[in-house]
């Protein structure tokens, strides 16, 4: 029988998107809360509709369009907060998960406009709040920011990210599907300028999108953390720079998996072996626990499972995960701010 780590032992989890975190009961619940109109009034219907599902054909955009109902339900002040409250604290109740980091999109949840983004952005940190009261856990909030979205409007969501930030907000990081429209060069101004207010960077990359994009990610943006990033394994080159400049990955393998960016398990093993031989730094995550059906410490045992991570490994990973989460440390001294440069006028620099 294959070694496991300890249930005693906390765990961070670092890469885990709101939309994809809360169970489906929880999201049926709320739904009919709001009056939201669904498509079947059959529970068993609407589980499988938010939930991956091995009847289903796996592709990245099919797993991203699932986020479509459970964005929409979650687009009130009300239901942010009980997402959120119930994210952390069921995480803590079935994984032992103390630091706990959540990304969203507050301008996916506040309907278009007509939702108050600051109302919505509240509510979730009340949720947070609610779940510190109860349990021993240190959360924090990551904002994501869309390649579909125009600048002009992730410049407004980076902007709440450092209004906020004080309460909760750890860092931002940028994600969604492939946009002709994006441009990495495009965001390296409005990155410094987060960086600037002691916030944490983590950008969507070396998943669905080319090989080559890791690299400028790194050059361009800087950034302390990288989600997923498994296509660096392909690149000397970002491999490099990402051991050279201490940048950790967000490695989410049931997600690489269901969503066809990995082939499978052996392609995930040498993956992870490349990683460990060229030094680079990573910590193992859900992606979103209940929309994939998997825990962390599922994540980890199935990798202890196939020989892929060590009993030894698997402590490594969980602290690393620790010592990368953008949440501070009762007691730690702050990130360092800087004085906060001039706000940037809106400007493209070639790619």
């Amino acid at each position: 029988m294959t070694r496991q780590l300890p249930r005693t032992l906390p765990l961070a989890e670092l890469h885990c998107h709101l939309g994809a975190a809360v169970t489906p009961a929880i999201m049926w619940s709320i739904a009919h809360a709001q009056g939201i109109k669904l498509p079947t009034r059959d529970y068993w219907e609407f589980r499988d509709m938010i939930t991956v599902s091995p009847r289903r054909a796996k592709s990245f955009d099919g797993y991203l369009q699932l986020f479509h109902w459970t964005e929409l339900i979650q687009s009130s002040p009300l239901a942010m907060e009980r997402s959120v409250y119930e994210v952390i604290g069921g995480a803590y109740r079935k994984n032992n998960i103390t630091t706990m980091e959540l990304r969203f999109n507050p301008m996916k949840r506040n309907r278009g406009g007509e939702q108050d983004l600051d109302h919505i952005i509240a509510a979730a940190l009340r949720g947070m709040d609610r779940a510190v009261l109860e349990y021993p856990v240190k959360p924090g909030l990551i904002f994501c920011l869309d390649r579909a979205f125009p600048y002009e409007l992730n410049e407004i969501i980076a902007e709440k990210a450092i209004a906020w930030r004080d309460r909760g907000v750890v860092g931002i990081d940028i994600a969604g599907p492939e946009s002709a429209t994006f441009r990495v060069a495009d965001y390296r101004r409005l990155f410094r300028r987060v960086r600037q207010f002691g916030l944490g960077i983590t950008v969507h990359t070396g998943e669905a999108g080319p090989v080559e994009e890791v690299a400028r990610v790194v050059e361009l943006l800087e950034p302390d953390r990288i989600g997923h990033g498994v296509k660096a394994a392909y690149d000397p080159r970002a491999m490099a720079m990402i051991r050279e400049r201490g940048i950790v990955l967000e490695i989410c393998p049931s997600s690489n998996l269901n969503t066809g960016v990995v082939s499978g398990w052996d392609e995930l093993r040498w993956i992870l072996d490349t990683f460990r031989r060229n030094e680079v730094r990573f910590t193992i995550n859900t992606d979103g626990p209940e929309m994939l059906r998997t825990y962390i410490r599922d994540e980890l045992r199935e990798l202890g499972r196939r020989g892929i991570l060590s009993l030894e490994e698997q402590h490594q990973v969980a602290a690393t995960a620790m010592a990368a989460s953008f949440v501070p440390n009762v007691g730690d001294v702050p990130r360092p701010r800087r004085a906060p440069a001039p706000r940037p006028v809106v400007e493209r620099e070639e790619a």
